[in-house]
């Protein structure tokens, strides 16, 4: 079943990274300020913005994780990327005019304008934690197992190749490289991803031949209650959660249409991505099925490395594929390395040193980066706490955290009168029960601990305890706000002049031509109807 790299493949592989590079070098950005260093200087272009979003999403966890999920589970796994869609629409509608209003430059400075400073570097602190483990520990455990299967190479080895040759064009070009290079990776993902699906179809008979050879619950999208990773329960209002989070608060996205030179581009933007949405399921998901149909040993997440190295696949198009896959890799980590590097520097570095130049800030943050690139290489031999499942593990850490996160965010955004200490308050708490339940579940799939309500509380789902979580952390915050509210923080008028939020329309529809958001909700609408479709097909 394994079939080796040919010359032609290797020199495929070689001439993506070096295309990778040239890119990265020749589009670096200006060393003037941080506005360009971080943000590309505010003018990226809504083709740039749809496809690094895109790009910055899909890393090997996603390509690994989706892929074995679909292998063990079915096309179940495919609600994340389906549910996304609606929060990349909600992002570019409601959420980028209150952003670019204010002027921020990270979303945790978003919780300072309401909030405090407190909270601003509370949440930037567990933000940069967050990144460590699921986007770049995580990222280089999926990676190493396609290296292992396909080069032979350990995880350590695949990392620490991987982490050098990322870090270099992350320091030297910052955001502007960053973002030219997953253009490039980004339709390089798409092309390779299609590739790979439609020879292991052909092989497998079709989509027809496909139902064939598998069970029907593998084509059915919502399962039971009762189900151990994705009841409809959880999907419907524990997934959405975390969704609101990542793509709407989490520096490490939203970074890109803080960028936008307009609003108009980043709406447009995240619509381009929420076509790109629709894609995963088929490309990504459906060739586990394909892998389990083609050889039924092999489950979990091997199966996406198992069908890249079957026979299947000419040489050449198989040096192509495996150049998606490390441009995924690659541009998934040299959005955290920056995202990072921007958090330190914004919301910690400078507010202690308010009176450094944007020089000073610049090389705060290269140092930076080159601070995470060592520090990554020294905790590469603690992938080992990966679940094999990686598109479950990843779910399910960021659902402990998140959690906190999009309950404060929303109640910042829908009341007028919150007070600060009573918000740091929430974040903590709400925290502290999340980051609990994470180190629990390693304890016990460690066997460290084996106290049965403890295990029992470990392996209680991970969406239904982020539905939980949530609720418990915007009721604490409402009660807390009842008992100290000072003021108001902000009035509806505020939106226009940016010294403050508030939700309402004019944060919607007061932006650009009329046409402009005619044309827009067009294809909002469009999308959205799409994705019901797929959701009334495979129910």
């Amino acid at each position: 079943m394994s079939d080796p790299i040919s010359v032609i493949d290797s020199l495929i592989i070689l001439l993506s990274l070096f295309v990778v590079l040239a890119i990265g070098l020749y589009f670096r950005n200006k060393d003037s300020n941080t506005n360009e260093y971080f943000l590309a200087g505010r003018n990226l272009g809504w083709f740039t913005i749809g496809i690094s979003l895109f790009a910055t999403n899909i890393s090997s966890e996603h390509i690994i994780g989706l892929a074995g999920s679909g292998a063990s589970r079915g096309l179940a796994v495919g609600q994340f990327e389906l549910i996304a869609i609606f929060f990349l629409i909600l992002l570019g509608w409601v959420i980028v005019p209150i952003y670019k209003n204010l002027g921020v430059s990270t979303t945790p400075e978003f919780l300072e304008k309401i909030f405090d400073k407190s909270s601003r570097k509370f949440f930037s602190g567990i933000s940069i934690f967050t990144y460590i483990i699921t986007k770049i520990l995580v990222t280089l455990f999926a990676g190493g197992i396609l290296f292992n299967m396909i080069f032979g190479w350990s995880i350590f080895t695949s990392a620490v190749a991987i982490v050098l040759l990322t870090g270099v064009y992350s320091l030297v070009g910052g955001f502007s490289a960053v973002v030219k290079t997953q253009v490039f990776q980004g339709l390089l993902l798409l092309a390779s991803t299609v590739i790979l699906t439609i020879y292991g179809l052909a092989e497998v008979g079709g989509f027809s031949g496909l139902q064939e050879k598998l069970p029907v619950s593998y084509f059915q999208m919502f399962k039971p209650i009762t189900d151990p990773d994705f009841p409809w329960t959880g999907i419907i209002f524990g997934a959405p959660i975390i969704a609101f989070w990542y793509w709407c608060a989490d520096h490490y996205m939203v970074q890109r249409v803080l960028g936008s030179r307009s609003i108009d581009d980043a709406r447009k933007g995240t619509i381009l991505t929420a076509f790109l949405k629709v894609l995963p399921l088929f490309v990504l998901v459906l060739p586990g099925l394909i892998t389990v149909a083609l050889y039924p040993e092999a489950k979990g997440d091997t199966a996406y490395p198992t069908l890249l190295s079957s026979g299947i696949i000419p040489s050449g198009i198989k040096g192509f594929v495996i150049a998606g896959f490390l441009a995924a890799m690659m541009s998934s980590l040299s959005a955290a390395f920056n995202s990072i590097a921007a958090l330190y520097t914004l919301d910690f570095y400078k507010p202690k040193h308010p009176d450094a130049s944007e020089r000073t800030l610049v090389l705060v943050g290269r140092l930076t980066t080159i601070a995470i690139v060592v520090g990554v290489l020294l905790i590469i031999p603690f992938v080992k706490i990966i679940n094999s499942h990686i598109y479950i593990f990843l779910q399910s850490t960021q659902a402990f955290i998140s959690a906190p996160i999009a309950a404060v965010f929303l109640i910042g955004l829908l009341f007028k009168k919150v007070d600060p200490r009573s918000a740091f308050k929430t974040l903590l708490i709400g925290e502290f029960f999340g980051l609990t339940r994470f180190i629990l579940e390693l304890l016990v799939k460690s066997e460290v601990v084996n106290y049965p309500p403890l295990v029992a509380y470990s392996q209680f789902n991970y969406l239904h305890f982020t539905i939980i979580l949530f609720l418990g952390t915007a009721s604490l915050l409402l009660i807390l706000n009842y008992f100290f509210a000072t003021g108001v923080r902000f009035t509806r008028d505020d939106i226009k002049s940016g010294n403050g939020i508030a939700l309402t329309s004019n944060s919607v529809v007061n932006v650009g031509a009329v046409n402009q958001v005619k044309s827009n909700l067009v294809l909002a609408g469009f999308i959205l109807a799409i994705t019901l479709t797929i959701w009334y097909i495979f129910i």
